[in-house]
């Protein structure tokens, strides 16, 4: 009898068996994509499948527009897009643009806090800082960044820690080899001009170097403070009759009412350096720079490895240029009184592209 009972046993088991085996087939070749049982896809992490069937959804928040941050974002974007990940297919951007105010750029990182989105990127020092004080669980990048430590946006820059990374959009040599092209080929100027708005601390730790440079030198800083771009004009003529050159920062309030001080510096015939290639090609005369488009793309990058890979921006190490030239734009030196020499060309490693003609 105890023999029997086993042998019973053992074969209800082997039936239950082969029966739940017959069930398992039927779902993965026929009934997964029947209407009464559900794909297996269903219940699957939102990241799960192919690139194609995932989608996202991006916020950033843009200080201010004026060509530099125009072209970080445009950049960024296209870093993503050639990634696969392409706005109006997979990809959902809501972009956000306080236009130089404060309070707008903290009601604009209140609104990010509230959403639910994939990756938030903050495009200048201002918008970075807010994002960075009010999105706790989301990952961060921030772009156009002069000085993420002195801004406070994050302690370590090989090791951010937390939700946030990103690239600045400095490097110091850069302000340090522009200060000394101007002492070297432009020997009769004495005094430098300085448009500023000394709240932006971008803005004031790019002043700082460059007053350091230059008084190495023996050349004055002359600066010119203002609190919005509408007051840019007035400040780039009152430096007129007192300095010998105008020189400006990545100071996005200057920046963006940047066309009064070319207007100002090609009457007077007074050169005109900047800090970013954007404010060159528009009509400055020299900087020693990149393309905010490759700043913006290298951020772009950043943030694939982000979405598709799961890597937390607080493991990322945050970048500055390090590709550096002298960038000059021959027209504004002809509407300045600049003449370019050949020791000027010398100075340029890739002429082909940094010679704005």
């Amino acid at each position: 009898m105890k023999k029997s009972k086993l042998w019973a046993g053992l074969g209800l088991c082997l039936m239950l068996v082969a029966a739940g085996c017959g069930n398992n087939n039927a779902v993965n070749t026929g009934t997964a994509n029947s209407g009464n049982t559900p794909a297996a896809s269903t219940n699957a992490p939102a990241n799960a499948g192919t690139d194609e069937a995932k989608s996202y959804k991006i916020a950033i928040s843009q200080y201010v527009e004026h060509p530099s941050l125009d072209a970080t974002r445009d950049g960024f974007l296209a870093a993503l897009k050639d990634a696969g990940i392409v706005e109006g297919e997979n990809l959902t951007v809501d972009l956000q643009n306080a236009q130089a105010d404060q309070a707008n750029n903290l009601s604009i990182a209140q609104k990010i806090a509230g959403d639910k989105n994939d990756l938030v990127l903050g495009i200048a020092t201002p918008s970075a800082q807010a994002v960075v004080q009010n999105v706790k669980d989301t990952p961060i990048l921030f772009a156009a960044v002069t000085d993420p430590l002195d801004a406070k946006i994050v302690s370590d820059l090989d090791h951010p820690g937390g939700n946030v990374s990103g690239a600045s959009d400095t490097n110091p040599e850069a302000i340090t080899r522009l200060m000394n092209f101007i002492a070297t080929q432009f020997p009769n100027v004495k005094k430098v001009g300085l448009v500023i708005n000394e709240g932006e601390p971008n803005a004031v730790v790019m002043a700082g170097i460059a007053k350091e440079e230059l008084d190495k030198h023996g050349i004055e800083l002359v600066k010119a403070a203002i609190t919005n771009t509408s007051e840019v004009k007035q400040a780039a003529e009152s430096l007129v009759g007192r300095v010998d050159a105008f020189y400006i920062t990545l100071d996005n309030s200057v920046v963006s009412g940047v066309d009064a001080i070319i207007q100002t510096a090609n009457n007077n015939k007074l050169p005109f350096f900047s800090a970013d290639r954007d404010t060159v090609e528009k009509g400055a005369f020299a900087t020693v720079g990149f393309k905010y488009y490759d700043h913006g793309y290298q951020v772009g990058e950043m943030a694939v490895d982000v979405l598709k890979n799961g890597t937390s921006p607080g493991d990322m190490k945050v970048t500055m240029q390090e590709k550096l030239d002298l960038i000059i734009n021959l027209k504004a030196a002809a509407a300045q009184g600049i003449e370019v020499t050949d020791a000027i060309k010398a100075e340029i490693t890739d002429q082909e592209n940094n010679i704005i003609q």
